[in-house]
């Protein structure tokens, strides 16, 4: 790209893209998506967002698709990816200009200048520390707050890196800059004092600003910069005297992440400050030292302090304590000496009476807003953040930890609650109940439950005084804490009774809080509460109400499985309005994903009727190019998979779909063993058209997988084409060629690793035993990739399969190893005759390994030959089979088959089938049409290999 013409012509695109007419807007977006990656895009780009004179949208717009561009196009293995003399030219460009006015772009552009550093630091850009530290210094304020901003999120993005190469580069580069970085906090902070001492309000505030960029430089660099902390000194001294508002409180926070960092990862070095923290800590929150000086996230840092310290692994004794460290011992007995009885007792008291209490604004917020109050209380890592669930975690993780002492405490309080329902304040009923749930696993011992049940809590769930409908949601919330720890199996019904009474109570929170079945005895209620629950779902407003009732319906129908069938027209109706009123709300939509897995689950092959809202759910949910799949693919794939396996036969569109495996192969994310059992799911539905379809593609994205994968992804990988060798024994070698000669190599080489070897043996065994052609050729390719006659090489391949023999620990492998050599046995090939010895040798062990005795003849049988006759009976607990367990089984019943009912050329012995050499499902059509007799049969007899001499 031109530079000289092409800044006008972007900076064009550009307007138009800000512009909100879409007739502009959408052709100026696709311009600017052809030139991301045009050779000196990026170059324009940051000349136009530097330049302070142009529309802040249009810089703003600059800046992101700059920043976009780092992501897609920086590596040097990206597809497009810029020049290295393009790349030069623009980190040279970042450093220059440090004078930014609008604070939105600043950062921006200080995140862009990080995700460079992170790709680019210290090895081709060098320059950029120093500079950054020199620009740091400078006594322009402005040029100084920008500096000390890119500063920060480089060395946010640069700690962040995890691999061990890059954690060293970083901790030498904090042990070099660690000085500077305290004399700079140093600095700002004194500062920032003396002007508020002045009283000079606005200077101070600026101030203030740089004092916590510092700080963040600083806690980056103290928490990951130090293998041994303990031996820097810089490092264990800290000093604060801060008192201001609102930017004070956040300088506060910081210096307790600090703690909380500088505790979780180096839980040794923060001994000597266990007893100074949590005497701070408990005297602020849990005494009258903390009166009026108090602020809410202060109180959720301090108990997140205390919970850290009383749950740390590290400070946890051995049994025999004699063998525990010294460190661990000296932790433990400071906590022992502080934590005393009269400690313990007051924490727990003012947790229950002070902080579990609901504040004037949570019970106007249960009036008005009573979606909002039931969401304010869902979990997650509120804990964190949130004082409510902080306390309620504290309050648990202290209990467990200390329950000897605290049990009669909270006993004490539950003996008080005794006698009419109406004598107590609601309230102190409400705290009381709260804890008790908390504490059930730990009180297991010591409450019967069941009587409290009859006695005192059924009759408040069925108190319907207006004020009482904090208790009835407390009380139901306690059941569901206690029933899977203590409840009589014959309470449930009961149980039930109330909840379906519940359903329809007017107050919003009650309604959804319950959450808790036994199958069987559930049944009876299934169709009256599913169909509360769907009414309850069309009733409620929030996105978070929604997911909660929606994660209920799932749980139910999870539970009921196929039972569920006929109560679910009305919800399968209603899920595609509510995915398309969800286009904005992301975690919504994940809930909808969650209960559209277990709903086609339980529906089965009926899932069908599903398909033209289901299938572009999936397609959408799977599509890396679409935004929303960061927050929806891994449940998009799963409910792909289970679409797959519980469907009838392949579709169109189904097939269709699989298009958008190849990108997500690319992302080599967690998410690749579900992409594993997708691609199996496809070829036991139907192999032959999804392996014409997709084969090559299937085989180019295998390979660059194998060239830098774990030997666990390794193994993983070539499970799936043994699979598609196992059902498409003709096609699949010719399509997953590219991949066998490195399996080859890996056999002669002595492969070291015992799965992978097993794994290799596996893939050659099944291409040697079901197609002796294609071996033949792929010996005659190695041959001359190994400069040896084939027959030297097949002797090699076959000593050391004998060899490696007991790498293979599944007697299914044995046998089919076994019988992949004895198929050599035939031909009169001096070379195997010479193996004769040591191939029969390890056919006795397998057969062995496989032989079992029948306790009722006494005679021994081979526990891989099954009974074609046989239907596997299901236990209660067991889920009915998926149309893919059907389509294996009925490959099974066909390989056993008498000779009369079976396909021409299928050579099983009568009434049985071997698991070991089993090929899988297949093409339902293709099998009723009998091409099981286009595949070399399994134990039908065998021509030898081609270029192996016939006996």
């Amino acid at each position: 790209m031109d530079l000289q013409s092409a800044g006008s012509v972007v900076l064009q695109a550009l307007t138009q893209a800000t512009s909100q007419n879409t007739a502009e807007l959408k052709p100026a977006e696709e311009q600017l998506r052809q030139w991301e990656t045009q050779p000196g895009f990026y170059s324009v780009l940051l000349s136009i967002f530097n330049n302070h004179l142009l529309d802040v949208n249009v810089r703003w717009l600059a800046v992101l698709y700059f920043k976009n561009g780092i992501d897609r196009y920086w590596r040097r293995v990206a597809p497009h990816a810029l020049s290295e003399e393009e790349k030069s030219s623009l980190r040279s460009g970042l450093i220059t200009n440090f004078n930014e006015p609008v604070n939105q772009i600043a950062t921006q552009i200080a995140v862009l200048i990080a995700k460079v550093a992170r790709l680019d630091c210290p090895r081709q850009w060098p320059e950029l520390i120093p500079v950054l530290l020199e620009k740091v210094k400078v006594q322009d304020v402005l040029q100084q707050h920008r500096a000390l901003l890119t500063f920060y999120h480089v060395t946010k993005t640069l700690a962040s890196k995890r691999l061990a190469a890059d954690r060293r580069l970083f901790q030498d580069l904090a042990s070099s800059i660690y000085s500077f970085a305290c004399s700079l906090w140093t600095h700002h902070t004194d500062t920032f004092l003396l002007q508020i001492h002045c009283g000079d309000q606005q200077e101070a505030l600026s101030s203030l600003e740089r004092t916590l960029l510092s700080l963040k430089v600083l806690r980056k660099l103290t928490v990951h910069g130090f293998v041994e902390p303990q031996e820097n000194m810089e490092v264990m001294v800290s000093e604060s005297h801060l008192l201001c508002r609102e930017k004070l409180e956040k300088t506060i926070i910081l210096f307790t992440k600090v703690l909380l960092d500088f505790l979780e990862y180096h839980p040794f070095p923060f001994i000597p400050l266990i007893q100074r923290c949590l005497e701070f800590s408990v005297s602020f929150v849990f005494t009258a030292a903390g009166d009026g000086l108090l602020f809410e996230r202060f109180i959720v840092q301090c108990m997140n302090l205390i919970k850290s310290i009383v749950k740390n692994e590290a400070y946890r004794p051995d049994k025999n304590i004699e063998d525990s460290k010294p460190e661990v011992l000296e932790a433990h007995k400071i906590k022992t000496a502080f934590f005393t009885h009269p400690t313990l007792t007051e924490i727990a008291k003012r947790l229950v009476s002070k902080y579990f209490l609901l504040t004037e604004e949570e019970l106007v917020m249960w009036e008005e807003d009573p979606e909002g109050f039931a969401v304010e209380e869902t979990g997650g890592d509120s804990w964190k953040y949130s004082l409510r669930p902080c306390t309620e975690v504290l309050f648990l993780d202290i209990f467990h930890s200390y329950s000897q002492t605290l049990t009669p405490v909270l006993l004490e309080m539950m003996q008080n609650l005794q006698g009419e329902i109406f004598c107590f304040s609601v309230l102190f009923l409400f705290v009381v109940y709260n804890a008790v749930g908390l504490a059930a696993y730990e009180l297991f011992d010591s409450v019967d439950f069941d009587q409290w049940f009859n006695n005192q809590l059924l009759g408040e769930l069925q108190v319907t005084h207006n004020r009482y409908k904090l208790i009835r949601r407390r009380v139901i919330w306690l059941i569901g804490q206690w029933i899977a720890v203590k409840f009589k199996p014959e309470l449930r019904p009961l149980l039930y009774e109330v909840i379906l009474t519940l359903l329809q109570d007017p107050d919003l929170v009650v309604s959804k809080s319950h959450n808790t079945f036994r199958t069987e005895q559930f049944l009876p209620y299934l169709e009256c509460i599913f169909g509360l629950l769907f009414q309850l779902l069309q009733q409620v407003n929030e996105c978070d109400s929604k997911m909660q009732v929606l994660h209920v319906i799932s749980c139910v129908i999870e539970r009921v499985s196929i039972q569920i069938r006929p109560y679910v027209g009305c919800l399968v109706q209603y899920l595609p309005l509510l995915w398309k009123q969800s286009e904005d709300h992301n975690m919504l939509r994940c809930a909808i994903l969650t209960t559209l897995i277990h709903l086609v689950q339980g529906l089965g092959a009926e899932s069908r009727n599903l398909y033209p809202f289901l299938l572009p759910v999936i397609q959408l949910s799977t599509d890396v190019s679409q935004p929303p799949h960061v927050y929806l693919l891994e449940d998009g794939l799963e409910l792909w998979l289970v679409t797959l396996e519980n469907s009838p036969a392949l579709t169109p569109e189904l097939l269709r779909i699989f298009q958008n495996m190849s990108a997500l192969f690319e992302l080599s994310s967690e998410n690749v063993r579900t992409c594993f059992q997708i691609v199996n799911a496809y070829t036991y539905l139907s192999a032959t058209e999804f392996l014409q379809n997709y084969g090559e593609g299937l085989c180019r994205s295998f390979c660059e997988l194998l060239k830098d994968i774990t030997n666990e992804g390794q193994v993983q990988v070539l499970k799936v084409v043994e699979i598609a060798l196992k059902v498409r024994p003709l096609l699949a070698p010719h399509l997953f060629q590219p991949i066998l000669p490195s399996v080859f190599r890996g056999i002669i080489d002595g492969e070291r690793y015992p799965v992978v070897m097993s794994v290799y043996l596996g893939v050659i065994g099944r291409v040697l035993l079901q197609n002796s052609s294609f071996f033949t050729a792929l010996l005659s390719q190695m041959a001359l990739e190994f400069n040896q006659e084939m027959d030297q090489l097949l002797g090699n391949m076959i000593e050391m399969w004998v060899d490696r023999m007991d790498n293979i620990t599944q007697p299914e492998r044995r046998k089919l190893s076994s019988l992949a050599l004895l198929s050599l046995l035939p031909s009169d090939n001096s070379v195997i005759q010479d193996k004769f010895c040591g191939i029969i040798n390890i056919c006795v062990e397998a057969l062995h390994d496989v032989m079992t005795e029948d306790p009722d003849t006494g005679t021994f049988k081979d526990c891989m030959l099954m009974n074609g006759l046989e239907e596997p009976k299901l236990s209660d607990d067991e889920e009915p089979p998926t149309e893919q367990d059907k389509r294996r089984k009925l490959v099974s019943d066909l390989c056993g088959m008498t000779d009369t009912e079976r396909p021409p050329g299928s050579g099983m012995m009568r009434g049985a089938r071997c698991r070991a050499c089993s090929v899988g499902s297949e093409d339902l059509e293709e099998q009723c049409s009998g091409s099981l007799s286009s595949s070399t049969p399994r134990d039908s007899p065998r021509k030898p290999a081609e270029g192996i001499p016939e006996t």
